[in-house]
């Protein structure tokens, strides 16, 4: 068959393609995973997948930039896989990150799947960026463990003060039967009490596993409660508010940091039936410029949808862990990479790094201030925290 002129053009420039991705400095770019273990279906599914749109929004903007780490040039890639919330699931699933995809970074957005992480993430070299607010995680001396948010321990005094000062002294708590939320009751109950009041009645509900909660609900309420403490993720802690109102309740909430009042009030229909109660400020509350170009970003990729604390923090985590990866020369050295958090977090611009990250302390916890907000008049404003 006879090549015409175009034909054989097209077949050169096949070639001299092919030779150009031969090149050294073609060979030189590295792919790079990062490992994600969370709850993208169940209950807790809207939360798994908040988390995963900050991780990737920041890969996005990363990978545009272009990242040179030890004069190479590195591309970064999520691998997401999903745990249902199951912390013996999360293991399987670092394991496999580790072997199969070859991770030396993972992110895991609960305290259960951490600490089953961290009992080997140290024999396989891997590091663990935590999302949970429970203290106990930089308490194991993990080296190669960095929780990446503020504990709740920085929450529990405003919530309490809010909570007796503007609500009333009998308290009741219906948190989430989690990890997680046996930590928060932990140190929210000894809390309140030293403040003054009483918990009348203490019923942790199954948020990952039901949505009708009108029997735990109804328990918590015969004891008449001016305030409850609740909350696990979003989803089903809005169908608990909202229950709790058809039951009656007048009282206010105090929502656990998971939870976000943002994502609540589309459950309860809108922040009136969050009247008096305190919880996570709302992005779309914040006041800062950079908050908001950092929402005005998300919302090009996601239309008509308002990021939350999960995104927004994941966000800037990742970004963080890039910035390491630059500054220890290396992209798959969790040691080196470790070592470089708290160097990595003071580097951000503002831009980036909008909630004002300050570092790392010693134990492998972020320095970070809370941000909280209350809804009153049916709005969300700004709770001032000293």
């Amino acid at each position: 068959m006879m090549l015409t002129r175009r034909t054989t053009l097209a077949a050169a420039l096949t070639l001299a393609l092919a030779g150009l991705a031969a090149t050294p400095a073609a060979r030189a770019q590295q792919e790079v995973t990062l490992g994600y273990s969370g709850p993208l279906s169940g209950g807790a599914a809207l939360y798994g997948k908040n988390v995963l749109e900050g991780i990737e929004m920041a890969i996005g903007e990363i990978n545009a930039a272009g990242l040179d780490v030890g004069g190479k040039k590195v591309v970064l890639k999520v691998v997401a896989l999903d745990d249902q919330y199951n912390p013996s699931q999360t293991a399987i699933n670092a394991q496999r990150l580790v072997q199969q995809n070859k991770a030396a970074v993972m992110l895991v957005p609960h305290s259960g799947g951490i600490f089953a992480v961290m009992t080997r993430n140290q024999q396989q070299k891997l590091l663990l960026l935590a999302y949970s607010s429970v203290p106990r995680i930089t308490e194991q001396q993990n080296r190669l463990t960095v929780r990446v948010t503020a504990p709740y321990t920085a929450y529990v005094d405003v919530f309490v003060r809010y909570g007796i000062d503007k609500l009333g002294k009998t308290g009741a708590m219906a948190e989430t039967d989690s990890d997680y939320g046996k930590a928060w009751s932990a140190a929210f109950q000894p809390a309140w009490e030293k403040a003054g009041g009483k918990i009348a009645i203490h019923n942790a509900l199954s948020y990952n596993k039901s949505a009708d909660f009108y029997a735990g609900v109804s328990r918590v309420l015969a004891d008449k409660p001016d305030a409850i403490l609740i909350g696990g993720p979003s989803e089903p802690t809005g169908l608990v508010v909202k229950q709790a109102r058809e039951l009656g309740y007048k009282g206010g909430f105090m929502l656990i940091d998971q939870a976000k009042l943002e994502e609540v009030q589309a459950i309860t229909g809108g922040y009136q039936a969050l009247e008096g109660s305190v919880g996570i400020l709302p992005l779309d509350a914040n006041p800062s410029p950079d908050v908001k170009g950092f929402v005005e970003r998300y919302q090009k990729i996601h239309k008509d949808k308002t990021p939350t604390y999960e995104q927004a923090l994941n966000y800037i985590n990742v970004h963080a862990l890039a910035q390491a990866m630059k500054l220890a020369g290396s992209p798959s050295d969790a040691s080196a990479i470790r070592a470089q958090m708290d160097a990595a977090y003071k580097a951000l611009p503002a831009a980036v790094n909008f909630f004002g990250y300050t570092g790392v302390d010693a134990d492998g916890g972020t320095l970070l201030k809370p941000l909280v907000g209350v809804v009153e008049g049916g709005k969300v404003r700004q709770l001032t925290v000293d």
